[in-house]
């Protein structure tokens, strides 16, 4: 089973903030349970409390439902739940209501004004400070919190309240649940800005990946495009020559075929500049696409001097564990370590996303399956995996002396 620690860790920083936000305002339906309802048991007795604890039991139930389905419709995953605020706003008029007529009409007994006072501040406070989760027009919000707390004010004519009582009743609930709602709103909006980060750095990686592919494009439409267009010029001149008896038609069909061997070499050599990745510039690149996300990145050690096969395929783990970690990480600092120590170059990258990562590039993960691929061609292996809870840690090793040999041997 996943312990809380694995359960949290394992979330986003927008999915954790959403849990934050969540469990926020249900502590205002606790606090309603906890604060007034088993008080209001001792002072007003079994009978009257009971009822009243019930009833404000229920409202904060329904608070913390409203405030599920609320977010819910906000982040787009429900549809808006009109009929369970029409409730919710019913139920907190009429606990109001309630608390007042035990106040002027309940027991003659010491605490019960001050019990039915805080269950008509507290649950008013709570209930209109919910309800704007559940709408988007702010003419709305403000109708809610000064319709509420002019009710506030029109319920005390009835029962004879005092109007000193009466006014500060209605100040009172306006400014309390005026604050509850902007939390409420200001707490959606915040939700909704951090996600909206959250889809920017997805986007980063996506866009990275997209100017390296519309670079290879480009390179690909400036061999083949000048090199296809002559050998259908000369394929033309050859079949004309040729319609015509000339033997100058072999001479043209000679050449389309040598400017067709030279695009074939070409190609090849704009693949292989594709497929090979420099390694200092990777290190520079992912230092830069990492802080940019957000993520603080460091980098230790020197590229210079390293044979290009192992550039290469480091340049790879760099900027496939680099993309791993934006794409699938919720990193807050990311270190690439490249040392050489005993004959062996060792490129290090660790970062403290590791939950996220893992289903990502973890275990036996396509990219880091491609990886080790990479390294094998240069007799190289990879190791990746968890170093302490919430750590996940890739170290790439080549050796020097084989890549060398081979250098020599292809020079």
């Amino acid at each position: 089973m996943r312990g809380p620690g694995r359960w949290w860790r394992g979330k986003s920083t927008p999915a954790k903030f959403e849990t934050y936000t969540r469990w926020s305002f249900h502590f205002f339906g606790v606090s309603e349970i906890l604060g007034i309802s088993l008080p209001a048991v001792g002072s007003l007795g079994p009978g009257l409390g009971g009822a009243l604890l019930t009833m404000v039991t229920v409202h904060a139930v329904l608070c913390m439902v409203t405030v599920s389905r609320g977010l819910d419709w906000r982040r787009g995953r429900r549809p808006q739940p009109v009929r369970l605020l029409w409730t919710l706003g019913s139920l907190t008029a009429a606990i109001g209501v309630a608390a007042l007529w035990i106040a002027q009409r309940g027991p003659d007994h010491e605490g019960v004004d001050t019990t039915a006072g805080a269950v008509f501040g507290l649950v008013l406070t709570i209930g209109t400070g919910i309800l704007p989760l559940g709408v988007r027009d702010r003419r709305r919000v403000y109708a809610i919190v000064a319709g509420f707390s002019l009710g506030a004010g029109v319920a005390c004519l009835p029962l004879k309240v005092p109007l000193p009582a009466a006014v500060l009743s209605v100040v009172g609930v306006f400014f309390a649940s005026g604050l509850v709602a902007g939390t409420a709103l200001f707490s959606v909006w915040l939700l909704d800005a951090v996600y909206r980060l959250d889809e920017a750095r997805e986007t980063l990686a996506r866009l990275a990946v997209a100017e390296e592919r519309l670079r290879f494009g480009r390179d690909l439409h400036d061999v083949m495009g000048r090199n296809l267009a002559v050998i259908a010029l000369k394929a033309e001149l050859a079949v004309q020559l040729a319609r015509r008896g000339r033997p100058e038609a072999v001479e043209q069909m000679i050449e389309v075929q040598r400017i067709a061997q030279d695009s074939q070499r070409e190609v090849r050599e704009v693949v292989r500049g594709y497929r090979e990745a420099d390694l200092s510039v990777e290190l520079t690149g992912a230092q830069s696409v990492l802080a940019a996300a957000g993520i603080d990145c460091e980098t230790r050690g020197e590229a210079d001097g390293l044979p290009s096969e192992v550039q290469s395929a480091l340049g790879w783990v760099v900027r496939e564990t680099t993309t791993n970690v934006l794409r699938h990480g919720d990193a807050r600092r990311c270190a690439v370590e490249l040392r050489i120590a005993e004959g062996r170059v060792v490129l290090t990258v660790e970062n403290d996303g590791a939950e996220a990562v893992r289903h990502g590039a973890g275990g036996g993960g396509s990219g880091l399956a491609g990886l080790r691929e990479r390294l094998r061609q240069v007799d190289g292996t990879l190791e990746a995996g968890f170093v302490r809870p919430g750590v996940f840690r890739v170290v790439a090793e080549v050796p020097l002396e084989r890549t060398n040999m081979v250098s020599e041997v292809t020079s």
